[in-house]
């Protein structure tokens, strides 16, 4: 079921993979519509086989129905790889609103690939942690983030063609990114009972990284998006589309022509009390070196100092962590 949405366009990239040159400039500038007045856009057309995401959640849903003592052997930090519990992060510190921890839990895997840089390989490219307990996910989850790291490659050459800038103007610097998958889990009311005051599945926050590529289900404690306008809207639902946005370091780069939107993810609604819902969410950055200068007017509408995006980003990471 798709739901139209005057606030988050849906956009077919099918023109832009087998179209002209002129209908992939077509694309590109609604892309560029999309993103300065919402931030968020669906994506259909991109090629990616319905049946692998929903592989990817159902050998997660398989690690997450295990008891608590087993998950505990995989539990980590923020930032690390492996098992979240709930209760360890709370999104919305990041832009200091402060709420209770995100009612969720999480299995975190990502870029392994190493640079020589042995602090550096550490923090961003660390070795993914795959559970005994649900043996199908190491593959599908590895082919997932192959589709997703080509994805998010086309998404920014999309954004350079918007530019008017060389194809490669922003993936000349996704040469070796960081890059991660968050597993979320967003237990239903029946487990966890009434949420604290103020508590969110995913508090309200803006992301950190250039592209984020999200694989969602339908639900009533779901997805919000706030307006330019200063509105809290729902997201709309397509199963055959991702959802995308665009972080803090894109929207640094390109001046804040493109937004950073909050966005938040409701708490468990009443309506619906055994709600349980699995997404997966992909958040791509760009290489750790990379010195992210703003593109100031006419591209941009300010200029920022520029930043380190290793920095940037371990600053933001640091802030969600309880």
């Amino acid at each position: 079921m798709t739901v139209p949405h005057d606030d988050v366009p849906s956009i077919d990239l099918e023109p832009w993979f087998h179209g002209s040159e002129s209908d992939r400039r077509a694309v590109a500038s609604t892309v560029d519509s999309a993103l300065r007045e919402s931030g968020f856009l669906l994506v259909t057309g991109h090629g990616v086989p319905a049946e692998l995401r929903a592989s990817v959640r159902a050998s997660a849903r398989e690690f997450f129905a295990q008891p608590e003592p087993v998950k505990q052997r995989y539990a980590v930090k923020v930032g690390e790889r492996g098992w979240l519990p709930p209760g360890v992060e709370a999104n919305g510190l990041a832009e200091g609103t402060v709420t209770p921890p995100d009612l969720k839990e999480t299995y975190s895997v990502g870029s392994e690939e190493k640079t020589g840089d042995a602090e550096l390989d550490e923090f961003w490219f660390p070795d993914n942690v795959w559970p005994a307990e649900s043996p199908s996910l190491r593959a599908h989850a590895q082919e997932y983030l192959s589709r997703m790291r080509a994805l998010a490659d086309e998404l920014l050459t999309v954004c350079a063609v918007a530019l008017d800038k060389d194809e490669d103007f922003f993936t000349r610097e996704t040469r070796h990114p960081s890059f991660t998958m968050n597993i979320n889990r967003y237990p239903p009311m029946t487990d966890i009972g009434e949420p604290e005051p103020g508590q969110f599945r995913i508090g309200p926050h803006t992301d950190f990284g250039t592209v984020t590529i999200l694989d969602r289900e339908m639900g009533l404690g779901g997805l919000q998006v706030h307006t330019l306008d200063g509105r809290w809207v729902d997201a709309p639902y397509d199963p055959a589309a991702f959802t995308i946005n665009i972080g803090d370091l894109l929207a640094r780069w390109t001046g804040d022509r493109w937004r950073s939107t909050r966005h938040r993810v409701l708490p468990p609604d009443p309506r619906a009390p055994a709600e349980e819902l699995v997404s997966l969410i992909f958040f791509y950055e760009c290489s750790p070196k990379t010195v992210v200068t703003s593109l100031g007017p006419p591209v941009g509408v300010r200029e920022y100092p520029p930043v380190l995006a290793d920095a940037y980003l371990r600053g933001k990471l640091a802030a969600i962590s309880v």
